[in-house]
């Protein structure tokens, strides 16, 4: 699954209701460590299930055949269940006369147990289940999306979104990972529409009074919440790769927008049969396109029926940027390594998530990077390793191996730590171990647990044994305990034409420093560091210290290429050193330097004269990236004057002087000749610009703005999006009325949906106001509605805040279960307001429960280290500026 996991920018969604139910106890023998909800005395084999659905209100009806293990003599099975009316349910064994049965429901534990009446033996039995359920508009269950079709028609797709725990809202089942079954599905639809599922439609004849019953074929053993159904009209384009038939399925009329995300599942499927050394195993992999959004994730890894929202993977012309595109790209990569990695191989309980979705954000970049070197998109991986420490830091960080408990548990676990912290530590132990042996390594631990389920040491214990010596120590450090490694180089001594480095390892802190520097964990971490321009050298410290010999002397750079998980904390003169020859390190290593010299200097470790010292030493004709960063650090300086006017109109002179010129050389449209790398730095140039009021951004923003009145088509193209996010955050009432107008005459949802986003991020207060007024309205649409709240948080977390606890119940409703718990504390999550606090605790206080807090705990250390270290931020970026001035 692709989650959108950053609490600041729109805080993953909300958490199913919290169930409560203990774990049962865990056998004895193999499956010892895995837990469960459920008892462990039955498990099943193949579910048969027929289902009716009736889009038009919201609700379903269907059978499901189970056949199951009883394990020992029982009276009856519990099983999950969830907004499910069960109808009828018997139990048989073989061709014996089947038995009536009763099934309890226990709703807040989204179980039901089915009583036989008698005491039965151990054996092999089958429930037959007839039932109903609901149909959702938020992306839960079997969901409904609405949008209008080319011709202005409304239309109602059905799709389902099962995972973590919500394949219970569509069928019976056992609904954990570790119960793996084989299943048959077959559906009575409308006739004119196309119903889409894991497998290849097996059979499909008409049935009267415009109906059509579809039977699919029958899937590979796998989890409950890898199944998939999907209903609308909907045109599919393929193309054959070797036996596997990859599609893609769009609304009508969208085919050629769906075209490039084909041609890159058809060349990511190759390259994964080969990577894993294990063909893709189903006959055919669709990608299937959904309008709307949804706040928890974008896609979805169902087997052989992945499911994403239109607007990561469409490529529309009018609005696609070159950084969308790489999205589409990146999203792909994502979900088909899900295939193998999740799919295929599986997870036994969700406190191993990290299996699945650390290793697909891994080959997500390790494939991306393959196809499309040009990107640089290793440089995506530092990005991502920061967001993990930022988050790692705080003292309500979990490790990437956590104990889950309950479904509220589960959804929350979706998180930076699991795919950010999980992608970096494999990033690492791949560097560790070496890039051959850790693929032998992965192709055997494939090829030995294919269709089953694993714990995490049943791969380290895979890459130990193909040659990684040491690996599964360094591992359990990494993935067992939380927390940042903190690197200081104490000494460097050129000798003989060699540096001799002297390192300690203490433990990086945002909110207890003192505490960490004089206690802190321990980790074995390995090291790879350089002198700049000579090979590199490799060592683990280990028990807090160590030692490591470069070759050359001169300014070195420890983390060289930037595979480790740690900070690094310099002397002053070592800094001064790199500073001067900042020009002569590669952009991953550049970038590296920069992100741990700020975090370091914003937390105190150091002053942040050195940080932005380093800032100032960055070239014009650096990568791309490193200067994408470098503007973006303008714009977080510039948001920590919100309340001195004087020092941003300073600040907006001093970005303007250093990047206009560079966005005059790009110019301000792009051509078909730009790089990738050219066009998203000349929109972010435009967008952190225009969010400063760089005159000349700003009055090219109004000028297209206003060429829309004689020139509909004044904006379309990759920097549609750009161009109307700096109207938006500037916007008048005037400006922001015809922004609302364009969403509501938008001719495809894709464009729509981005206007509606963009309404949210106005930053005039009365602007603001109106827009969450607007989310309240049936206008957006029940999925885009969430998306301008989240917008409005950006620059009024307090007026967001406010507004959600005061329509609680109506906000709610907009997002997805899994995403409750999360939702409002996002919103305050960039707030530096004391009061804000006391807010978000009376929140938790009163709707959550003790294990569905932790977005609150996160939210609230966040602003309470903010509250604390802006202030000396302000006070040395002032004497800094003041500096720069005068000179």
């Amino acid at each position: 699954m692709k989650v959108h996991i950053s609490l600041a920018a729109s805080a993953a969604l909300l958490a199913l209701a919290p169930v409560n139910a203990t774990l049962a106890a865990p056998e004895k023998g193999a499956a010892t460590e895995v837990p469960s909800q459920l008892p462990r005395n039955a498990a099943p084999l193949h579910y048969s299930i027929t289902v009716t659905p009736n889009a038009e209100k919201l609700s379903f009806d269907g059978n499901v055949l189970i056949e199951f293990l009883l394990k020992t003599p029982s009276d009856s099975v519990t099983l999950n269940a969830a907004d499910i009316d069960f109808r009828r349910v018997t139990i048989a064994k073989g061709r014996a006369a089947a038995m009536p049965a009763t099934a309890s429901v226990n709703a807040a534990a989204q179980t039901a147990t089915i009583a036989f009446g008698k005491k039965l033996p151990a054996g092999r039995y089958t429930l037959n289940i007839d039932y109903s359920g609901k149909i959702l508009q938020q992306a839960n269950g079997l969901f409904a999306l609405d949008y209008k079709d080319p011709q202005g028609a409304e239309k109602r797709a059905l799709f389902t979104q099962f995972e973590a725990p919500d394949a219970r809202r569509f069928v019976p089942s056992w609904d954990e990972p570790n119960y793996k079954a084989t299943f048959d599905l077959t559906a009575t639809v409308p006739a004119e529409q196309m119903a889409v599922s894991n497998m290849p439609v097996a059979a499909r004849r008409d049935i009267g009074n415009g109906l059509a019953e579809v039977r699919f074929g029958t899937s590979p053993k796998m989890s409950t919440y890898l199944l998939f159904f999907g209903l609308g009209e909907f045109d599919r384009i393929t193309k054959q790769v070797g036996p596997t038939e990859v599609g893609v399925v769009v609304g009508k009329g969208n085919g050629p927008k769906g075209q490039y995300a084909l041609d890159a599942s058809a060349k990511l499927v190759a390259y994964y049969n080969d990577y894993f050394d294990t063909p893709y195993p189903l006959p055919k992999l669709d990608n299937v396109a959904g309008p709307g959004q949804s706040q928890f994730f974008s896609a979805m890894e169902n087997w052989g029926a992945i499911f994403t929202f239109e607007r990561v993977l469409l490529n529309d012309p009018k609005i696609t940027s070159a950084r969308t595109r790489q999205g589409i790209f990146s999203t792909d990569a994502h979900e088909i390594a899900h295939q193998w990695f999740g799919n295929l191989v599986t997870m036994a309980w969700w406190d191993d998530l990290w299996l699945n979705e650390g290793f697909a954000s891994w080959m997500e970049s390790k494939a991306t990077a393959h196809f499309n070197p040009d990107w640089q998109s290793e440089l995506d991986r530092v990005n991502g390793r920061e967001g993990a420490m930022g988050l790692d830091a705080y003292v309500t960080t979990h490790p990437v191996i956590q104990k889950i408990s309950t479904v509220e548990q589960t959804s929350q676990a979706f998180d930076t730590i699991t795919y950010q912290k999980g992608e970096a530590v494999i990033t690492m132990l791949e560097a560790y171990a070496g890039e051959t042996i850790w693929r032998d390594g992965l192709r055997a631990y494939m090829k030995k647990h294919a269709y089953a389920n694993t714990r995490t040491d049943d791969l380290w214990n895979a890459v130990e044994a193909a040659g990684a010596k040491g690996l599964v120590k360094i591992a359990h450090d990494f993935t067992k305990q939380p927390g940042v490694p903190l690197l200081e180089v104490k000494s460097a001594k050129c000798v003989n034409g060699s540096t001799l480095l002297t390192l300690t390892q203490s433990e990086f802190s945002r909110d207890r420093k003192a505490e960490t520097s004089a206690k802190p964990q321990r980790w074995n971490v390995p090291v790879i560091a350089q002198v700049i321009g000579q090979a590199p050298s490799k060592t683990v410290i280990s028990n807090g210290s160590g030692s490591l010999q470069l070759a050359g002397c001169g300014a070195f750079i420890v983390n060289a290429g930037q595979s480790g998980y740690y900070r690094v904390l310099y002397q002053p003169d070592m800094m001064a050193a790199l500073q001067k020859d900042f020009a002569k390190l590669p952009a991953i290593d550049q970038l590296g330097l920069l992100n741990d010299s700020q975090s370091l200097a914003f937390n105190e470790y150091q002053p942040v004269r050195t940080a932005l010292n380093l800032v100032d030493a960055v070239p014009s004709d650096t990568s791309q990236r490193v200067t994408e960063d470098n503007v973006s650090t303008y714009g977080y300086l510039y948001g920590l004057y919100e309340k001195d006017p004087a020092r941003q109109a300073k600040l907006a002179k001093l970005a303007s002087n250093r990047f206009g010129p560079t966005l005059s050389k790009l110019g301000y449209k792009q051509s078909p000749s730009d790089s990738t790398l050219d066009a998203n730095l000349r929109s972010s140039l435009i967008s952190t610009l225009g969010y400063m009021g760089d005159p000349a951004v700003v009055a090219e923003a109004k000028r297209l703005f206003a060429e829309l009145e004689t020139n509909p088509a004044a904006l379309d193209g990759p920097l549609r999006t750009t161009w109307l996010g700096v109207i938006a955050q500037n916007a008048d009432q005037a400006d922001w009325d015809k922004m609302r107008k364009l969403g509501q005459t938008a001719e495809s949802f894709l464009v729509k949906s981005s206007m509606y986003r963009l309404l949210g991020s106005a930053r005039d207060i009365a602007l603001a106001k109106q827009a969450l007024a607007l989310a309240l309205t049936k206008e957006p649409g029940p999925t885009l509605s969430a998306a301008i709240i989240n917008g409005v948080s950006g620059d009024h977390p307090e007026l967001a805040v406010d507004f959600a606890l005061a329509n609680r119940e109506a906000v709610e409703a907009l997002v997805d279960v899994s995403s409750k718990s999360e939702f409002i504390p996002g919103l305050g999550y960039g707030s530096s307001d004391p009061a804000m606090v006391g807010k978000l605790e009376a929140y938790a206080k009163a709707y959550l429960s003790p294990e569905s807090r932790k977005p609150v705990d996160q939210a609230v250390a966040a602003i309470q280290t903010r509250i604390k270290s802006q202030p000396r931020i302000r006070t040395e970026t002032s004497a800094w500026l003041d500096e720069k001035a005068a000179q």
